[in-house]
């Protein structure tokens, strides 16, 4: 009798177990049933907003659900991360961001109207690029980053650099300490007003994402002086890295997704799973081609300890840059 009624507890377990995964995978395939909004901290065109509108397209393809992307510049962020954390967490208000929300800011501010890491849960990457330093692609320009070293040197601080986000201020303050001479930041909204004034010579050079001055420096209307990454960039071959230029200079920019925290694991899983299909898609891959961009397809779990690693790498990288939190 005991063994009879060990086996049926037994099977009554599997029964259950096996009906609590069908629920889960039954939630998660319900998700989306209705319009999902991205909220995107930068100015359209933007390389963050370039990202959020190809994984909204994809994700509208696969599932015939509409995808708005909602721009909230300003503020570093401040203002998007907020109204994010505030809504409902149901998956359907979705933070397409970069490391200056989740990374950067903790080292720019003293306190934040949000949490970081409390307030949201990170859902996925969606990509990953190098900044470039560029100047107008004029005769009196600097053609390479030793003769702009040289001029801000001889100059002093006459010289100004813009930026439109946190990496391009971190990036812009790096070099400038480097050597040994303080040029005058202008800072922007976002990164395609700044390299609007810096076409139009109200500022003297800047750190732009790759995402935005590939094409500008592909048609010549930008000079290309030195990428930010580990390697050339595959869109702009002959522009050196940064490294290759004499300046010690290593940042990468990446962007993802964030839901509110307390959002149900089920919508995340199915999120996160949309996402690494839009990025895998043969669209992705084709943007990251033009872009020079690339990604690293994690789980939910793994794109929260990358999260982690990128805390102290930008922690270090804002101390380095000699930046006072505010």
């Amino acid at each position: 009798m005991f063994t009879k009624t060990q086996s049926l507890c037994r099977s009554l377990l599997a029964c259950c177990l096996v009906l609590l995964g069908s629920l889960a995978n039954a939630q998660a395939i319900d998700y989306p049933t209705r319009t999902i909004k991205f909220v995107v901290p930068f100015p359209s065109g933007s390389g963050t907003d370039q990202s959020a509108r190809e994984a909204a397209n994809d994700i509208t393809r696969r599932t015939g659900q509409p995808v708005i992307v909602e721009n909230k510049p300003g503020a570093n962020g401040l203002i998007a991360a907020q109204q994010v954390a505030r809504a409902a967490p149901d998956g359907y208000t979705v933070f397409i961001t970069s490391m200056t929300t989740q990374s950067v800011n903790p080292f720019l501010y003293k306190k934040l109207p949000y949490d970081p890491v409390a307030d949201f849960i990170p859902v996925a990457m969606i990509s990953k690029n190098a900044m470039v330093l560029v100047v107008r692609n004029t005769e009196d320009q600097p053609k390479s980053v030793a003769e702009l070293t040289a001029r801000m040197q001889a100059a002093g601080s006459k010289l100004s650099f813009a930026s439109g986000n946190t990496s391009s201020l971190v990036a812009g303050k790096t070099y400038s300490n480097a050597v040994s001479s303080p040029a005058l930041h202008v800072p922007y909204k976002g990164i395609p007003q700044a390299v609007t004034d810096l076409m139009a010579g109200a500022v003297d050079f800047m750190f732009s994402d790759l995402t935005v001055a590939n094409p500008l420096v592909q048609q010549g209307r930008l000079r290309g002086l030195g990428v930010t990454g580990p390697t050339r960039a595959s869109t702009l071959p002959d522009v050196p890295t940064m490294r290759e230029a004499g300046m010690p200079i290593e940042l990468s920019v990446w962007n993802g997704a964030y839901v509110p925290a307390k959002t149900p694991h089920a919508v995340v899983v199915r999120l996160n799973e949309l996402l690494n299909q839009a990025t895998q898609s043969k669209q992705g891959q084709e943007r990251f081609k033009q872009t020079g961009g690339t990604v690293d397809t994690m789980s939910p779990e793994e794109f929260a300890k990358f999260n982690e690693q990128e805390v102290l790498i930008w922690g270090r990288a804002v101390r380095g840059a000699g930046i006072q939190p505010e």
